[in-house]
This record gives C-alpha cells, structure tokens and sequence, in this order.
C-alpha cells in the first residue's frame, strides 16, 4: 500500500512539474536582430502564470548612418504547439535614443528621442536543459519626426538560459 501512494505521489508531482514547464519563472539572453541595421539585445523574461509572460529588451543597433539604444517592454501569451514548442503573440512599447552620424535628408544630426508600440509574435523551443531559442518578428511603430518611415519590422533569433 505504502508503494502505490508513493507512486501515485511520484506519478501527480510528474505532471505538476509538467504543466509548470511551459514557461520558465525567468530566462536572461540575448535577441539579435535587424532592422535598418544589425543590432543586438540582453532580453529578460519574467514568467507570470502558466501561459503568459514579460519580456524586456535593452538594445543597441547600428546602421550606416546611425547608431541607436533602445528599451522595449512586452506583455506576451504563450500557447503550446507540441513537445518543446510554443508560439507566443504580445504587445507593448518602448523609448530610446538615435545618434545620426552623417547628414540624413530632413535631419541636421545630432540626436533623437523616440517612444514606440510593438507587437510581437514569435515560435520558440524549449530544450530539455535550460536553454529557450526563439525566431520572433516585431513591428514597431515610431512616434517622432525624426524618422522618414514610422514603422521598422524587427525579425530576430533569440537565446536565452531559463532559470
């Protein structure tokens, strides 16, 4: 009798434990990208129930005639695909700063601030070990005049340690 509860026990912490793997409580890594020039970003992940999640982005790009930071924040859902697999949709927003190196058309130089929306959706596999990789695409909409197109698409691959 002792045998079949602690299996039973065994067998009910299993499929807790499962449930509980969809998302990590937290995931640190980095999201490299491109859009309007090679960038990268130390991405955070806070995990706030079963199926969805915080993500927050500090970034830098670089393209020919920029050099830009940015900080973005995104409210994402997660829904299981099979096995390792989630796909995952959010929204949020974000500021930064660009530094314009060479004359652009309408811009004297200097620097700019901006503040955007973004949307996201992406799929990721979530390995055994502690390791998250995910392709994502986010388009940003830009409120300021500094730039000639409001909207950059963001395609980046991501790698992150769960913990």
């Amino acid at each position: 009798m002792k045998k079949h509860i602690l299996f039973l026990g065994i067998f009910f912490s299993a499929v807790a434990m499962m449930q509980a793997q969809n998302i990590a409580k937290n995931a640190l890594g980095l999201r490299l990208g491109d859009n309007d020039g090679f960038g990268a970003e130390i991405s955070y992940q806070r995990g706030l129930g079963d199926d969805n999640r915080l993500e927050f982005d500090l970034g830098w790009r670089d393209g020919n005639n920029f050099d830009a930071f940015k900080l973005a924040a995104l409210y994402q859902w997660v829904w299981r695909i099979d096995g390792g697999f989630n796909w995952y949709a959010g929204a949020g927003g974000g500021i930064g700063n660009v530094d314009f190196e060479s004359p652009v058309p309408g811009i004297d130089g200097g620097s700019e601030t901006f503040i955007f929306a973004a949307g996201d959706i992406g799929i990721e596999y979530n390995f055994e070990i502690p390791l998250l990789i995910s392709l994502d695409f986010r388009p940003e909409i830009i409120f300021n005049d500094a730039f000639d197109d409001d909207v950059d698409f963001d395609i980046a691959l991501g790698l992150r340690y769960q913990f």
